[in-house]
């Protein structure tokens, strides 16, 4: 494990986070704000990084730049380097957060959805980690952390697409990690599982097993081991104990099985059994988080 910095206090170096605008990307900028990290900002809407920005500043007196693009855009990741280099500002952390899943069969599946999935779950990761590597090698350290999904580590009928571009994430981000073994440079890589974010309303979800039965955990649950992890120097956290022991036992089963198990999740609950609702276990750790204060 390597547990290399860029300076003697982990907590200056800058971290650049996208998808920051909600879920677990939100919950990974109060983390690195509470820990004193200056923090910049990747979401498509510019007035919803504006309100985060000035919750961070109350919450955590935090350095906060926010900028708003589309990292479908293929011009996206050298403007966001263009505006970093008009400031003097080079991060030292590249969170790769950014990601959107939808439900469907893949001939029913519309192909701009699997394009727009593609290009926000790969094709942005690997734009904006090849342009930022160079330079923190350079410099001489930084800290890459990519989140993937405990999906990355089998079929998924009816998510098939998500579940292939979370794999590409996972198998680019270990491979990296062991090209950049003898550098200054850690590559992280974070593997949840169900979490109580807008992934499941955007996914079309709220109504599977997947969001009413899984154990959901709570985005800010994730984006603590994700910190932890990073800092570390890990290669791969799995947050849960439940989906640290699924990983392992669906890598015992046959892809077809593993195949068959992610479908039946992925199908819809009986209308009956629909009891759980968006924002209800985020809320909870929110309150819990305040009463410790």
């Amino acid at each position: 494990m390597k547990t290399l910095s860029t300076s003697s206090d982990p907590a200056s170096e800058v971290a650049l986070i996208t998808g920051a605008s909600s879920g677990i990307g939100l919950h990974l900028a109060r983390e690195f704000a509470r820990h004193g990290h200056p923090l910049v900002l990747i979401a498509p809407v510019q007035a919803e990084l504006d309100n985060i920005c000035s919750a961070l500043r109350t919450d955590f007196s935090a350095s906060v730049s926010a900028f708003a693009y589309d990292l479908r855009a293929e011009s996206a990741v050298d403007a966001i380097f263009g505006q970093l280099a008009a400031i003097g500002l080079m991060p030292s952390i590249i969170v790769n957060n950014a990601g959107v899943g939808r439900r469907g069969r893949v001939w029913e599946m519309p192909v701009e959805d699997d394009i727009g999935m593609i290009r926000l779950n790969i094709e942005a990761v690997v734009r904006l980690t090849k342009r930022a590597l160079p330079v923190l090698l350079q410099r001489g350290g930084g800290r890459i952390l990519n989140t993937a999904s405990v999906a990355g580590f089998e079929p998924g009928p009816l998510l098939a697409t998500y579940h292939a571009t979370k794999a590409f994430v996972l198998s680019w981000s270990e491979s990296m990690a062991t090209e950049l073994e003898d550098t200054p440079v850690t590559v992280t890589t974070l593997c949840p599982g169900p979490v109580d974010t807008d992934f499941f309303v955007k996914a079309d979800m709220i109504d599977t097993d997947a969001f009413q039965k899984a154990r959901l955990l709570a985005p800010q649950e994730v984006a603590e081991a994700g910190y932890k992890a990073l800092m570390a120097g890990d290669r791969i956290v799995v947050p849960g104990a439940m989906n640290k022991t699924l990983v392992f036992s669906r890598r015992l089963l046959p892809e077809a099985a593993q195949a068959r198990a992610n479908e039946k999740l992925y199908k819809r609950t009986d209308a009956s059994k629909r009891k759980r609702e968006r924002g209800e276990v985020e809320a909870d750790a929110a309150a819990k988080e305040a009463r410790a204060l």
